[in-house]
């Protein structure tokens, strides 16, 4: 299990490559021609952190929000908000194994693939 004195340090690989693809909200959005400024996936990452601040037994609150302030300007500074918010949420959950990696990497391959399923 992951301290919290080095939660920032865990490398999540399949995060990490979305920061290297400069995968953001205001880009995809002009990319496909999208006009609404807010990304349809903000409300989920709103609803989940409710979610665990409320059930706060895998993940205590204050915990919660404090690796989410510290991954954010540790490890995910270049990312704007809300995405930051929401790569530093998963980064928390992948370091404190709520989520394996590779379960993650698998979920958001499917996203992909209903997303563009053309592509990919």
């Amino acid at each position: 299990m992951t301290t919290d004195h080095d939660i920032a340090s865990v490398r999540v690989r399949t995060l990490e490559r979305i920061v290297e693809h400069d995968q953001i909200w205001e880009r995809m959005a002009a990319e496909y021609g999208v006009t609404h400024a807010v990304p349809p996936w903000k409300s989920s990452l709103d609803a989940m952190c409710d979610a665990l601040d409320e059930e706060g037994a895998a993940l205590p609150l204050l915990t919660r929000r404090d690796d989410e302030d510290r991954i954010t300007r540790e490890v995910y500074s270049s990312l704007p908000h809300p995405e930051n918010q929401l790569v530093a949420l998963a980064h928390s959950l992948v370091a404190r194994n709520v989520i394996d990696e590779t379960e993650l990497a698998g979920r958001l391959a499917t996203v992909r693939a209903r997303l563009d399923p053309g592509g990919a």
